[in-house]
C-alpha cells in the first residue's frame, strides 16, 4: 500500500473534527485568517484618503516619491509621484485628512542641507478663508525650487570670466578703477562710515514717512498726468517763457543797468527814511488825523464834488467879455430878513433855531417826500418857509 493510501485510510472523514478541542483550533484559526484578511483592507479603504493636490515645478531634484509634504516644517503629507510633463516637473502629493491648506497656497522645494533628502513646503499656514481641496492645481507661477550649487558655481564662473583678462580687465580697466578707489578712499574711512550711518538714519526716516512719500509720489503723479491733459497750454506757456527769456538776454544791460540804479535808489530811500525818522511819524500822525476828518465829512466832500462842476459853469456864463464884469442877480428879500449872528436873531429863535437862516423852519424827514424833487442829495437838516410847507403838504 502507498504512503498516500495509508494517509487515506489513517484520516478518514470527520476524524479531524472528531473532538470538542480539535474544532474549537480550527475556528480560532479561521476567524484569524478572516482579520489577518480584513484589517489591512480597513487600513487601506477604510481611512480617509486626504486631499490630493498637484503641483508643477520647474525642476524637483532630491524630491522621491514618499517624499514629505510639510508646513511650517511639520510633517503633514506625503508625495505619491513625479513625472515630467512637458517643460515642467509634475508632483502628485496627499496632504492628511483634517490638514487645512489655503486655497492659494504656494510650494517650495527645501533643501535643509546640501546632502539631505528635500521635502516640499506648503506656504503660508492655514489661518483661515478657502481651503484647498482635493484635485486642486499649484501651476509653475506658485511654486519655487532652490538655486543648486551647480548653478552657483557656473554663475561665479561666469562672473569671474567676465571681469577677467578676457573680459573687462582686458586692457587693465578693472584694476585701474580698483586702484582709483582705494586711492579715493585712502584716509576716509570715518567719512564713510558716517556717510552710511547717514544713510541708514534717512532710510529710517523714510519708512516712517512711508505714507507721506507715497502720497507724494501720488500727487506727482496726478500733477503730471495734468501736465500732460493740458500739452498745448504748456507749450505755449514755454513758448512765451522763452519769448521773455530772449527779450531780457537781449537787454541785459539795460536790464542790469536798471537794477543797479534801482539798489541806489533804494539805499537813498532807506537813509532818507533813516534821517527823517521823526518827521515822518509826526507828519504820518498828522495825515491821519486830516484823513479821519475828511472821512467824517465826506457827505460834505460828495456834495462839493457835485455842486462844484455846475458852479464853475455858472461862473464862466457870469463872465462879461465885453465889459469884463461877473453879470448876477440877487433876491432883494434878504436885505429884509435881518442880520444873522453867531448867537442867531429873535426871528432865528421864532422860526428854525440858532444858525437857521431867518423865515425858515426846519423840515422833518417824514415830511421830505411832500417837497419838490431837489437837484442834489440832501446833506443835514433841510430847512423851508412855512408857507411853502403848508403848500407842500395840501
Amino acid at each position: 500500500m502507498s504512503a498516500y493510501s495509508r494517509w487515506r485510510a489513517a484520516v478518514r472523514p470527520g476524524k479531524l473534527l472528531r473532538t470538542k478541542r480539535d474544532r474549537w483550533v480550527l475556528g480560532i484559526a479561521a476567524v484569524l485568517v478572516a482579520l489577518g484578511l480584513i484589517i489591512p483592507s480597513l487600513l487601506l479603504f477604510g481611512s480617509a484618503p486626504g486631499t490630493r493636490v498637484t503641483a508643477y515645478f520647474a525642476q524637483t531634484i532630491g524630491v522621491y516619491p514618499g517624499s514629505t509634504v510639510r508646513v511650517l516644517g511639520v510633517a503633514v503629507g506625503t508625495v505619491n509621484s513625479v513625472q515630467p510633463d512637458g517643460a515642467f516637473v509634475r508632483v502628485t502629493m496627499t496632504v492628511n485628512s483634517g490638514i487645512a491648506v489655503p486655497a492659494n497656497a504656494d510650494a517650495a522645494v527645501v533643501a535643509p542641507s546640501v546632502v539631505a533628502d528635500r521635502y516640499i513646503q506648503l506656504t503660508p499656514a492655514y489661518t483661515g478663508g478657502p481651503q484647498m481641496t482635493s484635485g486642486a492645481v499649484i501651476p509653475a507661477a506658485r511654486t519655487a525650487v532652490p538655486v543648486e550649487v551647480d548653478q552657483l558655481y557656473a554663475s561665479l564662473a561666469k562672473l569671474t570670466n567676465a571681469l577677467g583678462p578676457s573680459g573687462a580687465n582686458k586692457h587693465g580697466a578693472l584694476s585701474n578703477l580698483i586702484k582709483t578707489g582705494a586711492t579715493n578712499l585712502n584716509g576716509n574711512g570715518a567719512y564713510l562710515r558716517q556717510m552710511i550711518t547717514e544713510f541708514g538714519g534717512l532710510s529710517r526716516a523714510l519708512g516712517g514717512s512711508a505714507g507721506n512719500l507715497y502720497a507724494t509720489i501720488a500727487n506727482l503723479q496726478s500733477f503730471t498726468t495734468m501736465l500732460k491733459n493740458n500739452n498745448g497750454q504748456v507749450k505755449l506757456a514755454e513758448q512765451q517763457l522763452a519769448e521773455v527769456s530772449s527779450f531780457l538776454a537781449a537787454d541785459r544791460q539795460d536790464l542790469s543797468g536798471a537794477i543797479s540804479e534801482l539798489a541806489v535808489a533804494l539805499n537813498q530811500v532807506k537813509s532818507f527814511i533813516g534821517g527823517n525818522r521823526k518827521l515822518l511819524v509826526a507828519n504820518i500822525s498828522k495825515l491821519a488825523s486830516i484823513t479821519s476828518l475828511l472821512s467824517q465829512e465826506r457827505a460834505s466832500l460828495a456834495e462839493a464834488l457835485d455842486t462844484a462842476p455846475l458852479a464853475a459853469d455858472n461862473l464862466v456864463n457870469a463872465y462879461d467879455a465885453t465889459h469884463h464884469t461877473l453879470d448876477g442877480r440877487g433876491d432883494l428879500n434878504e436885505f429884509s430878513m435881518g442880520n444873522v449872528t453867531a448867537a442867531g436873531t429873535t426871528a432865528d429863535l421864532q422860526s428854525g433855531g440858532v444858525g437857521a437862516p431867518p423865515g425858515t423852519v426846519p423840515v422833518l424827514e417824514s415830511e421830505l417826500s411832500l417837497l419838490p424833487p431837489l437837484p442834489l442829495p440832501t446833506v443835514g437838516t433841510v430847512y423851508t418857509t412855512p408857507e411853502a410847507l403848508l403848500r407842500s403838504s395840501q
